[in-house]
């Protein structure tokens, strides 16, 4: 009888992945994260939130341990607003502020991680943290990641610490709704009625417009090898080509050319059978062979890696399209190449398991609805009931 790889089921080892988080969460890490010891808050996120997802935070844990986690988070909160991602940098001698810095990631990962545990964030400061976050805004529009000992901007230039003072920023502002606000959120927080005149000084128009120029500038034109140029010939005017770490000219947004992703408006298609996408004439059996497991890539020409089923599942979960991807390809994909037998995901097929790619994995899967899984909310990479939680009393005006 032969071997049919697509009705292959691969199965979730719930139980082990229970165990390997339970070892990260109460047990030493092993050595290679000792390099790691300044993102202990980052970790501990990635931990108890793996553990919120299995739907067994609350099983295996205590209300006396999980309140201990609560107040070392919030030991790691600093003075002037926002969280360092260890307590390593606090002494009690008053003086140079570098040395000790609230982390813009940090502070990400510690609202977040007290969403999980439950908490109120009613202890957060919070007026501190938003003067801080405003004061972590280039005049370019982009935000950095610490404030240096004069007062300096330092990390500067990553779309990324755009991402996490828009979500940070909605964590402490938003006190109903559910996290999808985030995608709106520049927009929003110039316009929301209900703003005070400290949080308007905070976060004003030009701060926004500021910023939505930034991002928009990230977009770039040069797509091939400047070599490769002269081989095709130029028979009309064309944009001058930029490196992506360049900046395009400043265009007004309402001058922007309408965005090429009117197909995604499109009614929903099913996904023709993997069996059918040869265009070359393999033979099935190739096919088979080559894509019965199909994982994602963060890049042209790059291996798939468990995280990108995440940040590309993600993104399209948010873009409300996740039923593009094949998921029975991604999940045996996950599940049969790089699903560990201790329990965590490596990033490559034959890795050992890490923190960081075994709650990526999780997350991608539960996007895909895997049943022993919670529903995720994609936006911020947390279980729908951490979100949910939110919605209730929240920080005072």
């Amino acid at each position: 009888m032969s071997y049919n790889a697509f009705s292959h089921k691969p199965s979730f080892a719930k139980e082990r992945h229970t165990k390997y988080w339970l070892r990260c969460l109460k047990t030493y890490l092993p050595t290679g994260y000792t390099s790691n010891d300044s993102n202990r808050m980052t970790l501990a996120f990635f931990i108890v939130s793996a553990l919120d997802l299995l739907g067994l935070l609350h099983d295996h844990t205590t209300a006396v341990e999980r309140d201990e986690w609560v107040s070392w988070i919030y030991h790691c909160q600093h003075p002037n607003g926002g969280f360092r991602g260890f307590t390593g940098t606090i002494s009690r001698e008053k003086g140079d502020g570098r040395w000790d810095p609230a982390n813009l990631a940090a502070t990400f990962f510690a609202l977040a991680a007290l969403a999980v545990l439950g908490d109120d964030l009613r202890k957060v400061k919070r007026r501190e943290c938003l003067t801080w976050l405003a004061l972590l805004q280039s005049p370019d529009g982009s935000f950095g990641e610490v404030l240096g000992g004069n007062g300096e901007i330092e990390g500067t230039g990553d779309v990324r610490f755009c991402y996490l003072a828009a979500v940070v920023r909605s964590l402490l502002k938003e006190k109903e709704g559910t996290s999808k606000a985030t995608l709106s959120l520049l927009g929003k927080l110039s316009t929301e009625g209900r703003s005070t005149r400290n949080d308007e000084a905070m976060v004003n128009q030009e701060s926004i417009r500021g910023t939505l120029h930034w991002l928009v500038n990230r977009q770039t034109s040069h797509l091939h090898d400047e070599e490769e140029e002269d081989e095709y010939p130029v028979t009309e005017p064309v944009m001058p080509s930029f490196a992506a770490h360049e900046q395009l000219p400043l265009i007004p947004i309402h001058e922007q050319p309408p965005p090429l992703i009117h197909a995604l408006d499109a009614p929903r298609e099913p996904i023709p059978p993997i069996e059918t996408l040869s265009s070359r004439g393999e033979s099935p059996h190739i096919l088979q062979q080559d894509l019965q497991w199909a994982g994602l890539n963060g890049r042209t020409n790059k291996i798939a890696d468990t995280c990108y089923s995440f940040w590309a599942g993600g993104t399209l979960d948010i873009l409300q399209k996740v039923h593009l991807l094949d998921f029975d390809a991604n999940r045996r994909y996950l599940l049969d190449r790089t699903q560990h037998i201790v329990g965590g995901f490596g990033k490559l097929p034959g890795d050992p398991p890490d923190i960081l790619h075994s709650y990526l994995g999780l997350a991608a899967l539960a996007i895909m609805e895997e049943p022993g899984l919670k529903r995720l909310d994609a936006t911020l990479c947390m279980s729908v009931s951490a979100m949910e939680h939110l919605k209730g009393p929240r920080l005072a005006e």
